[in-house]
């Protein structure tokens, strides 16, 4: 099928200047096979068929215990409107249902041109799910390496429109921020985390302190990105049934971000952005309309309670916030235009997901009605200066 006939439905957006802050590539199948050390090819991430046909993932050598059987199938079918029946059918894969723009540059590039989209900033898929059940520190920083060599040449000759960021593993410290170092020297404009390690340290620990001073030292952008996590994050709230047998789904697209803003408030109990006043932190695909609630709540305990006499905090919490925190915000929030009016127009960006199912394929219809509620200022802000600053992106291509 032509570039023209896949593009001929695709919304125009209305405003120029615009740049996603959050959307995804799906990784080649035999990613982690051609770009691994060669000591660990024999365990690197792999899609294999289990006894009916139905894909799966391989992580470590062992076959995924957290990913559903079929589940590799749905990840980049945005818009699909029955994910059971792609998941339960051998002859739909991971490769076939991909979406337009997933595996291949040029076709990303293609849909920026037919979005009418300057750049976007992209994360990985198979990366968000395999750090939940691989233990290993060695392994685990191999695989993290092993991604951000691909993904740099894979934005290498874009002209600045396809930004690529270093996914870290917090497993090895030390290794996490030699890494940053190396990849940022590759191409890499920033970092993301997920939002657990599995020694079970928040964030914000000095353990990790080495990773936000190469981020401070490099400037660049220091990211949080929710993904898959172990069973024990769940908790033992529903210990009588499965969240999917259940079917408790909008259960847990609400949550879905509640570890990366747990781990975000770890960053003010533990003042982190005193010991690093350059640090910039990004909270990435968990919305942001709780802003409003969380800074409030913060700034309460911290001036009006004991509890805040006790800390160390130089500043009340949303003081750091407006300087050093940035929040990537779903289109059909309608929240947002009020947020952005209170807590003013720079630290608020916009993502699409795309090509990921959890979200909406009409994140550009969204898109214009929220930026219609906002003043001219703040709707070239939240639409594209704020990501290209954050990220030091050139060029305007929609002029």
């Amino acid at each position: 099928m032509s570039d023209a006939r896949v593009l001929a439905g695709v919304r125009r957006l209305a405003y120029d200047g615009a740049i996603d802050a959050d959307g995804h590539i799906l990784e080649p199948p035999d990613l982690w096979e051609r770009y691994l050390d060669p000591k660990f090819r024999d365990r690197a991430l792999r899609i294999v068929r289990d006894a009916d046909g139905l894909e799966e993932l391989e992580i470590g050598g062992r076959r995924s215990t957290v990913t559903a059987k079929g589940m590799p199938s749905l990840l980049g079918v945005m818009g699909a409107p029955d994910l059971m029946s792609i998941a339960r059918d051998p002859g739909r894969t991971y490769v076939s249902e991909a979406a337009y723009g997933s595996f291949d540059p040029s076709e990303r590039l293609h849909l920026l041109d037919a979005e009418g989209l300057d750049a976007v900033v992209l994360y990985p898929t198979l990366g968000l799910l395999w750090e939940a059940e691989l233990e290993d520190p060695e392994l685990s920083q191999a695989y993290t390496r092993a991604y951000n060599r691909w993904i740099c040449e894979f934005c290498s000759d874009s002209g600045d429109r396809l930004v690529p960021t270093a996914h870290l593993s917090l497993s090895d410290p030390e290794a996490a921020a030699t890494e940053l170092e190396r990849a940022v020297a590759e191409g890499a404009r920033g970092c993301f985390v997920l939002p657990f390690t599995h020694a079970r340290r928040a964030l914000a620990h000095a353990a990790h302190n080495r990773v936000f001073a190469a981020a401070q030292d490099l400037d660049v952008v220091f990211a949080i990105h929710p993904g898959f996590e172990p069973d024990w994050v769940k908790g033992e709230r529903f210990t009588g049934g499965n969240w999917t047998e259940d079917r408790l789904q909008l259960l847990e697209s609400v949550r879905g971000g509640d570890g990366v803003r747990h781990q975000l408030a770890t960053f003010f109990d533990m003042a982190v952005f005193d010991q690093f006043p350059r640090l910039k932190v990004l909270v990435l695909e968990s919305g942001g309309g709780w802003v409003g609630h969380f800074l409030d709540r913060m700034d309460a305990v911290y001036a009006h309670t004991p509890i805040g006499v006790g800390m160390s905090l130089k500043e009340k919490p949303s003081t750091y916030f407006r300087d050093r925190c940035w929040v990537s915000c779903d289109p059909d929030e309608h929240s947002l235009a009020p947020l952005i009016a209170r807590y003013g127009p720079t630290q608020f960006l916009w993502a699409s997901d795309y090509p990921h199912a959890d979200h909406t394929p009409d994140y550009l219809v969204d898109l214009e009605t929220l930026a219609r509620q906002l003043p001219d200022e703040n709707r070239n802000r939240f639409l594209g200066e704020n990501v290209r600053e954050l990220f030091k992106i050139e060029g305007h291509a929609g002029a």
